[in-house]
Protein backbone atom coordinates (compact mmCIF):
# COMPACT_ATOMS: atom_id res chain seq x y z
CA UNK A 1 0.00 0.00 0.00
CA UNK A 2 1.22 3.47 -0.84
CA UNK A 3 1.37 6.08 1.92
CA UNK A 4 -0.70 8.56 -0.05
CA UNK A 5 -3.45 5.90 -0.16
CA UNK A 6 -3.58 6.02 3.65
CA UNK A 7 -4.39 9.69 3.88
CA UNK A 8 -6.04 12.42 1.87
CA UNK A 9 -5.81 16.17 2.24
CA UNK A 10 -9.09 15.90 4.21
CA UNK A 11 -7.36 13.64 6.73
CA UNK A 12 -4.54 16.10 7.35
CA UNK A 13 -4.99 18.74 10.01
CA UNK A 14 -2.57 21.51 10.81
CA UNK A 15 -2.50 23.41 14.09
CA UNK A 16 -4.87 21.25 16.15
CA UNK A 17 -4.91 21.97 19.87
CA UNK A 18 -5.60 19.25 22.43
CA UNK A 19 -5.52 19.44 26.21
CA UNK A 20 -4.56 15.80 26.70
CA UNK A 21 -3.62 12.61 24.88
CA UNK A 22 -7.17 11.33 25.32
CA UNK A 23 -8.63 14.50 23.80
CA UNK A 24 -6.16 14.26 20.90
CA UNK A 25 -7.23 10.67 20.20
CA UNK A 26 -10.87 11.82 20.26
CA UNK A 27 -10.08 14.55 17.71
CA UNK A 28 -8.23 12.05 15.51
CA UNK A 29 -11.23 9.70 15.69
CA UNK A 30 -13.56 12.54 14.70
CA UNK A 31 -11.29 13.52 11.80
CA UNK A 32 -11.19 9.93 10.53
CA UNK A 33 -14.92 9.42 11.11
CA UNK A 34 -15.77 12.57 9.17
CA UNK A 35 -13.46 11.73 6.26
CA UNK A 36 -13.95 7.98 5.81
CA UNK A 37 -17.41 6.79 4.84
CA UNK A 38 -18.82 4.20 7.20
CA UNK A 39 -16.09 4.61 9.83
CA UNK A 40 -17.47 4.67 13.37
CA UNK A 41 -15.73 7.41 15.35
CA UNK A 42 -16.45 5.73 18.71
CA UNK A 43 -15.02 2.38 17.58
CA UNK A 44 -12.01 4.21 16.15
CA UNK A 45 -11.40 6.01 19.44
CA UNK A 46 -11.76 2.77 21.40
CA UNK A 47 -9.25 1.01 19.13
CA UNK A 48 -6.71 3.82 19.53
CA UNK A 49 -7.17 4.14 23.29
CA UNK A 50 -7.00 0.35 23.80
CA UNK A 51 -3.65 0.26 22.00
CA UNK A 52 -2.39 3.26 23.95
CA UNK A 53 -3.16 1.47 27.23
CA UNK A 54 -0.66 -1.22 26.22
CA UNK A 55 2.08 1.41 26.06
CA UNK A 56 2.64 4.84 24.62
CA UNK A 57 2.84 5.16 20.86
CA UNK A 58 5.04 8.23 21.26
CA UNK A 59 8.08 7.01 19.32
CA UNK A 60 10.39 9.92 20.13
CA UNK A 61 11.73 13.03 18.43
CA UNK A 62 8.37 14.76 18.73
CA UNK A 63 6.47 12.03 16.87
CA UNK A 64 3.55 9.81 17.89
CA UNK A 65 2.14 6.94 15.84
CA UNK A 66 -1.17 5.99 17.47
CA UNK A 67 -2.57 2.93 15.77
CA UNK A 68 -5.14 0.23 16.11
CA UNK A 69 -7.04 -2.58 14.47
CA UNK A 70 -10.67 -2.14 13.58
CA UNK A 71 -13.19 -4.86 12.85
CA UNK A 72 -15.08 -4.29 9.61
CA UNK A 73 -12.46 -1.98 8.10
CA UNK A 74 -11.64 -3.10 4.54
CA UNK A 75 -8.33 -1.23 4.11
CA UNK A 76 -5.79 0.70 6.11
CA UNK A 77 -6.53 4.39 6.68
CA UNK A 78 -4.63 7.15 8.39
CA UNK A 79 -4.56 10.77 9.39
CA UNK A 80 -1.70 13.17 9.93
CA UNK A 81 -1.95 15.91 12.52
CA UNK A 82 0.51 18.67 13.20
CA UNK A 83 -0.25 20.03 16.65
CA UNK A 84 -0.42 23.76 17.27
CA UNK A 85 1.63 23.32 20.44
CA UNK A 86 3.76 20.44 21.62
CA UNK A 87 2.08 18.20 24.15
CA UNK A 88 3.11 15.57 26.64
CA UNK A 89 2.45 12.12 25.21
CA UNK A 90 4.46 9.84 27.50
CA UNK A 91 6.89 9.28 24.63
CA UNK A 92 9.76 6.83 24.95
CA UNK A 93 12.24 9.74 25.03
CA UNK A 94 10.06 11.76 27.48
CA UNK A 95 9.88 14.62 24.96
CA UNK A 96 6.61 16.23 23.90
CA UNK A 97 5.09 15.48 20.49
CA UNK A 98 4.04 17.78 17.68
CA UNK A 99 3.66 15.37 14.72
CA UNK A 100 1.02 12.65 14.99
CA UNK A 101 0.27 10.05 12.33
CA UNK A 102 -2.67 7.84 13.25
CA UNK A 103 -3.10 4.49 11.53
CA UNK A 104 -6.05 2.10 11.50
CA UNK A 105 -5.86 -1.29 9.85
CA UNK A 106 -8.33 -4.13 9.33
CA UNK A 107 -8.49 -6.52 12.27
CA UNK A 108 -6.53 -9.29 10.50
CA UNK A 109 -3.91 -7.12 8.73
CA UNK A 110 -0.95 -7.98 10.96
CA UNK A 111 1.85 -7.93 8.37
CA UNK A 112 0.57 -4.82 6.59
CA UNK A 113 0.17 -3.08 9.96
CA UNK A 114 3.79 -3.74 10.92
CA UNK A 115 5.13 -2.74 7.50
CA UNK A 116 3.23 0.54 7.50
CA UNK A 117 4.35 1.40 11.04
CA UNK A 118 7.96 0.61 10.15
CA UNK A 119 7.77 2.76 7.01
CA UNK A 120 6.23 5.67 8.92
CA UNK A 121 8.79 5.37 11.73
CA UNK A 122 11.63 5.39 9.20
CA UNK A 123 10.30 8.49 7.42
CA UNK A 124 9.42 10.39 10.58
CA UNK A 125 12.66 9.39 12.26
CA UNK A 126 14.53 11.65 9.85
CA UNK A 127 15.06 15.18 11.19
CA UNK A 128 14.77 16.87 7.78
CA UNK A 129 11.48 15.10 7.10
CA UNK A 130 10.08 16.23 10.45
CA UNK A 131 11.16 19.81 9.76
CA UNK A 132 9.47 19.71 6.35
CA UNK A 133 6.21 18.60 7.95
CA UNK A 134 6.43 21.19 10.70
CA UNK A 135 6.90 23.91 8.08
CA UNK A 136 3.87 22.84 6.02
CA UNK A 137 1.24 25.56 5.66
CA UNK A 138 -1.46 23.56 3.86
CA UNK A 139 -2.78 20.02 4.06
CA UNK A 140 -1.87 19.41 0.42
CA UNK A 141 1.79 19.93 1.31
CA UNK A 142 1.61 17.16 3.91
CA UNK A 143 -0.25 14.84 1.54
CA UNK A 144 2.33 15.46 -1.22
CA UNK A 145 5.15 14.94 1.29
CA UNK A 146 3.94 11.39 1.96
CA UNK A 147 3.23 10.84 -1.72
CA UNK A 148 6.90 11.59 -2.46
CA UNK A 149 7.88 8.36 -0.66
CA UNK A 150 5.70 6.11 -2.81
CA UNK A 151 8.46 5.47 -5.36
CA UNK A 152 10.73 4.31 -2.50
CA UNK A 153 8.02 1.89 -1.39
CA UNK A 154 7.55 0.60 -4.92
CA UNK A 155 11.28 -0.11 -5.28
CA UNK A 156 11.41 -1.89 -1.90
CA UNK A 157 8.48 -4.18 -2.74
Amino acid sequence: MFLHDLISPERVSLSISASSKKRLLEKISELLGDAVAGLDGRATFQSLIDRERLGSTGVGNGVALPHGRLKGLDRAVGACIILKDEMDYDSIDSKPVKIVFALLVPEQATEEHLQLLAQLARILGDKENREQLLNAKQSDEVYNFFRSFDSDYQQAS
